[in-house]
């Protein structure tokens, strides 16, 4: 049960409307709700249902409050258990970032010395502008905990990240992230994977057959990406190794950008120790002696000379600095779970997410897996890869707890 004072503030735009359902939720959960809506999300939602819902006054301006001695914008903001941002438009987080506060919502934020959470919500190109993950992460970076938006068609037409999550999702974990543990210093220290380092590779890798070939596959570096995503939110300081692909860093996340399997492994065992690696990257298991100058057409196929790629699953499972925690990840066409069973004892990994890549897998936007672990296969609905990644990071946080 969520036992806490909750400010809501309801930012502008379409999504405006499932605060309204996010309220109820909220007090259904055992919380009571305080709502201050912005200009803009006046415009899609009005003072009088929210105040219905939440059977509290609805604050809209600085000068909206009855008495500025008893109840002022400082003490408003500092009565409240927690701020919650729902939904939290670009230009809200923007202001929010840079420190503005010319409203009610942003002077709140600003004078505030409770835990800060926020759920954006806008149109895909928005959401993946640089000004806005920039604001995204130096909000992360102040302590500001931020729910990533799920992918899916929108209001507009387009198809990608920027739906605000369900009420039901966003209520799930704000109960999770700050929890009902009293005289915790911040919400960082509060996430479930705070204190702790994740490793996750990423994408592709590709093997040069000459300045200008090499040998790749199709994996589209999504599913991993979204695994860092999650685990950052969960608190992690999380290091990606990607392969080339074209796609934003996930907030909060350190990356490094390589070409080939010989440089992944490279920076994989330079980012240990860590508590966790998560190798989702689908890595080339041959390389070719490339040539320094572009192979000619005329000359005809060229003899390739192949070697092996190093294993990075099963060189991290035999290194002295083994995370605890080892999850592998087995792309298959047939056979999905005995292949990944297989692959787990050979490879002396802790996990193996499987999953069947004879699909649209490797380049869409959902993912069917099967989690292989010590204690048998659980086989999980198709999902999007964001709730995907979502719950993997809830069970690897549930592990690496034990026993601590």
């Amino acid at each position: 049960m969520l036992n806490k004072r909750i400010l809501l503030i309801v930012g502008g735009g379409i999504a405006a409307y499932k605060a309204c359902e996010l309220v109820r939720l909220i007090r259904k959960a055992g919380g009571s709700v305080r709502c201050v809506l912005t200009r803009s999300g006046a415009e899609f939602v009005t003072p009088m249902t929210l105040a219905a819902l939440s059977e509290q006054p609805v604050h809209t301006s600085l000068w909206d409050l009855k008495d500025e001695v008893e109840m002022g914008h400082i003490q408003l903001s500092r009565e409240a258990d927690l701020i919650l941002v729902c939904p939290a438009t670009a230009d809200l987080l923007a202001r929010m970032a840079a420190g503005i506060a010319d409203d009610l919502a942003t002077t709140l934020l600003l004078a505030t010395d409770k835990p800060v959470f926020a759920v954006p919500a806008m149109n895909v190109r928005m959401w993946l502008h640089e000004a806005t993950r920039r604001n995204v992460a130096r909000l992360r970076e102040d302590g500001v905990q931020i729910l990533d938006p799920d992918e899916g068609e929108m209001a507009c037409g387009e198809y990608g990240p920027g739906r605000l999550p369900e009420p039901a999702a966003v209520l799930a974990w704000l109960e999770r992230v700050h929890g009902e543990t009293a005289a915790r210093p911040s919400a960082i220290e509060a996430a479930p994977l705070a204190g702790r380092h994740v490793i996750v590779t990423a994408g592709p890798t590709h093997e040069p057959i000459d300045p200008v070939r090499v040998i790749a596959n199709r994996s589209s570096g999504k599913q991993g990406f979204a695994i860092a995503s999650a685990l950052a939110q969960l608190g992690a300081r999380v290091t990606l190794v990607s392969g080339p692909v074209a796609l934003p860093t996930p907030p909060g996340v350190r990356r490094i950008d390589v070409e080939t399997a010989v440089q992944m492994e490279r920076a994989v065992q330079t980012a240990l120790p860590a508590d966790a690696a998560v190798l989702v990257a689908a890595v080339a298991d041959w390389r070719v002696e490339s040539t320094p100058q572009k192979l000619k057409k005329a000359d005809g196929p060229p003899p390739l000379r192949w070697s092996a790629n190093p294993d990075i699953l099963a060189g991290l499972a035999a290194s002295p600095a083994r995370p605890r925690l080892l999850v592998g990840f087995a792309a298959e066409t047939e056979n999905v779970v005995a292949e990944a069973q297989a692959k787990r004892a050979r490879k002396n990994s802790d996990w193996i997410v499987a999953n069947d890549v004879s699909g649209d897998a490797m380049g869409g936007e959902t993912n069917q897996v099967h989690l292989v672990t010590a204690d048998g296969v659980e086989s999980w609905d198709r999902a999007a890869k964001a709730e995907v990644a979502r719950r993997l990071a809830d069970r690897i946080a549930e592990q690496l707890s034990r026993g601590d």
